[in-house]
């Protein structure tokens, strides 16, 4: 008997928003079914979601793994809702460029690349045809997007698109108390908060800091930058009211988001631009 899934931690209406989206208020957790029942699944959903997460500083307060449990907690919601079920989290990342903070556990770019190929082909072999690569971290974006394009061409009846779990909102509304950096946020006032929301026996607010972020073109190491591992300002200010709000948002954009991309149509072929109907 499958043991009943952690509730997603959540002020929003999860029956009435699962009715309305698809899901049944429960996630689906791949690692839990049989495999009868994950045929059973992804026949009947034709899509996965993937979690993509790190492991790496998050400066004194916060620990390492706060992008896996921000993006896996964004993922089990987006599933309670759209009934569309979630991987296991992939928690190491492209992370090297933290540089000499310790606990950081890194990926090359080229080994990440490689291992959602390998997930991704695994589950393609099942039977699946929907891919989303729900990220939790900024530095994985390149990979995943290389590793989307290399297999949207191998399996041409497939698809599959890479989102970080804050995209299906404008980045300026993200409150992240950044004014510099392309809204970089790291163990800022906006994943403090969030923190804050889904764990708060992880955060130690006695050693919270903050950063002065500035205006730079090029990008850095973060060790490069910043002495504690924080970028980002008012980090003391940080509150779990605020990080329920963000994470709500965040849930209900994104599971509105995948809702409607599952049910997408694919291209007509016969279509072209601008043909006269």
């Amino acid at each position: 008997m499958t043991p009943p899934a952690t509730p997603v931690p959540t002020g929003l209406d999860l029956a009435a928003l699962a009715a309305e989206l698809g899901g049944t208020g429960t996630p689906v957790r791949w690692e839990e079914l049989t495999w009868r029942q994950a045929e059973t699944t992804a026949a009947a959903r034709d899509a996965v979601i993937i979690p993509v997460g790190a492991t790496e500083q998050h400066g004194p307060h916060l620990p390492l793994a706060v992008d896996t449990l921000i993006c896996h907690a964004v993922a089990l919601g987006v599933s309670a809702l759209t009934g569309v079920p979630v991987l296991p989290p992939l928690s190491f990342g492209v992370s090297a460029s933290h540089g000499d903070f310790g606990g950081t556990v890194a990926l090359r770019p080229e080994t990440m690349i490689a291992v959602v190929e390998d997930v991704i082909d695994s589950l393609h072999a099942s039977g699946v045809r929907q891919f989303i690569l729900l990220n939790g971290h900024i530095w994985n974006n390149g990979a995943l997007d290389v590793s989307a394009e290399k297999l949207r061409v191998r399996h041409r009846d497939a698809r599959v698109r890479a989102l970080g779990y804050v995209t299906m909102y404008p980045g300026p509304e993200v409150d992240g108390h950044v004014r510099y950096g392309r809204a970089l946020m790291h163990a800022n006032f906006f994943e403090t908060s969030v923190m804050l929301h889904l764990h708060p026996e992880l955060v130690r607010m006695d050693q919270a800091t903050s950063h002065i972020d500035v205006d730079s073109f090029w990008d850095y190491r973060m060790d490069q930058v910043s002495e504690t591992g924080v970028w980002g300002r008012d980090v003391t200010d940080a509150d779990a009211g605020h990080g329920g709000r963000e994470f709500d948002r965040c849930l209900l954009t994104t599971a509105r988001a995948v809702s409607a991309a599952v049910r997408e149509p694919w291209p007509d072929p016969t279509h072209r631009p601008g043909a006269p109907a």
